[in-house]
């Protein structure tokens, strides 16, 4: 018997029993989809997540003292160690372009005129190359030193009256002071400018460390006197201490990144820095770039990945015991059929290769048909949480030959058991 006649039978026999086949496939189309679909959602992901990571962001190095087996995510466990005078002598250092520190300041308000709006941790304390330019969509970087601020459209928005370059905001700092400031730039997206504040859309205002942080942190408000003691961000005598600093390498290439990490740790870590004083076996810095903080983000979602793997390899095996099981059904009512077929002159090898053939035939409508389910399933979700679509074309491809697989693997000794019936003895089955 030619292959193109096995087909036809075999297809034949798939069509006269829709509903049967129909079900039969049902297992592997799910399997199959909930691979590709979940698979493809990580990958967006991952493409989203990497693609807020600027070419300027990936010469950024982040760091922050805790004790050294500390867990979690950027800023876990992070002690306020690192002052001013450590800041400068990070950046006269070769290797390092620029360094400056970083901080979140607690809020209570902004207004906008007459308009005031609750706002906890939107105020963000940072240097000036902290905003790139390529990531303004007008206006320019705040100055350190003077009362600016840059805010992302999110911030702008959030009042009836759209704030614009050139406005005046009032901040309400946490215990009552109101400190004002000019917005003089304004972001392209309200997501986080780095890891150290996560790639979620919210309002934020990103004001220079000097004044805000700075005075607060000393123990000075605006106009205020210094009340000589120690808070959760200064040390003695109220000097201002960061919790986090970032260090600019020359380049994004891995060499001058490492260097730059390298020397900045060698200071800190060295009699000469301010640091130095509160690091020891308990305590120790910690530099990491974005892509290594996101790689924790990584492990989660390939252990994701692989969760949805198994559970689809589980719906892939019912899938593959249902086909075995239709197959061993439909060898049982085509005896007398077989018994035909050897009586005028078929070899065991094309009943072999028929019955196989319409296993493969399942197998493959499954994958074709989960493939697209997974392809639309994918899509729909990236669209629904604003993703980047990314297909994983090795996994579209790897699910044919799965489907082909289950059927092969599923339809054996099914055919196997057709082809060993004894023609007489199927001639005289009813």
């Amino acid at each position: 018997m030619n292959p193109i006649e096995s087909l036809r039978l075999a297809w034949r026999s798939i069509r006269g029993h829709k509903l049967r086949s129909a079900l039969t496939t049902l297992g592997i189309v799910i399997g199959i989809a909930a691979v590709i679909a979940f698979v493809t959602l990580g990958a967006s992901l991952q493409a989203g997540i990497i693609g807020d990571i600027s070419p300027d962001d990936q010469r950024n190095v982040y760091g922050w003292a805790a004790e050294p087996d500390t867990e979690g995510g950027p800023l876990a466990g992070a002690q306020p160690v690192f002052t001013g005078d450590d800041l400068e002598a990070v950046e006269d250092l070769d290797e390092v372009e620029a360094a400056y520190g970083y901080a979140t300041i607690q809020t209570q308000a902004i207004s906008n005129g007459d308009e005031t709006v609750a706002q906890g941790n939107g105020l963000i304390a940072s240097g000036p190359s902290y905003i790139r330019e390529e990531r303004l969509a007008e206006g320019r970087q705040f100055r350190q030193g003077e009362p600016e601020a840059v805010l992302n459209p999110a911030a702008a928005n959030q009042f009836e009256e759209n704030v614009t370059v050139g406005d005046e905001l009032t901040v309400t700092i946490l215990g009552g002071e109101r400190r004002t400031v000019e917005v003089v730039g304004i972001t392209d997206t309200s997501e986080g400018q780095s890891p150290f504040e996560g790639f979620e859309s919210s309002p934020r205002v990103y004001v220079p460390t000097d004044p805000y942080y700075t005075e607060q942190a000393s123990g000075l408000g605006a106009g205020g006197a210094d009340d000589g003691g120690e808070n959760e961000s200064g040390g003695e005598d109220g000097e201002a201490r960061f919790l986090a600093i970032i260090v600019e390498a020359p380049s994004d290439d891995a060499a001058d990144i490492d260097a730059a990490r390298e020397s900045a740790t060698d200071y800190l870590e060295s009699d000469q820095s301010d640091a130095s004083e509160f690091l020891d076996d308990d305590l120790a810095v910690r530099f990491q770039t974005s892509t290594e903080l996101l790689q924790q983000l990584q492990d989660v979602l390939d252990l994701l990945r692989n969760f949805i793997v198994g559970i689809a390899a589980i719906s892939l095996l019912v899938g593959s015991i249902g086909i075995a099981n239709i197959m061993l059904v439909s060898v049982t009512e085509r005896t007398r059929e077989i018994g035909i077929m050897k009586a005028v002159g078929a070899q065991n090898r094309d009943v072999l290769g028929l019955f196989l053939t319409e296993a493969v035939i399942l197998g493959v409508i499954g994958a074709i048909l989960g493939t697209a389910l997974g392809l639309v399933g994918g899509y729909v979700g990236a669209e629904y949480v604003d993703l980047p679509l990314v297909y994983p074309l090795e996994y579209v491809a790897l699910a044919v030959v799965v489907g082909i697989l289950v059927g092969v693997l599923a339809g054996l000794y099914p055919a196997w058991r057709a082809a060993r019936t004894d023609p007489i003895d199927a001639l005289r089955y009813e």
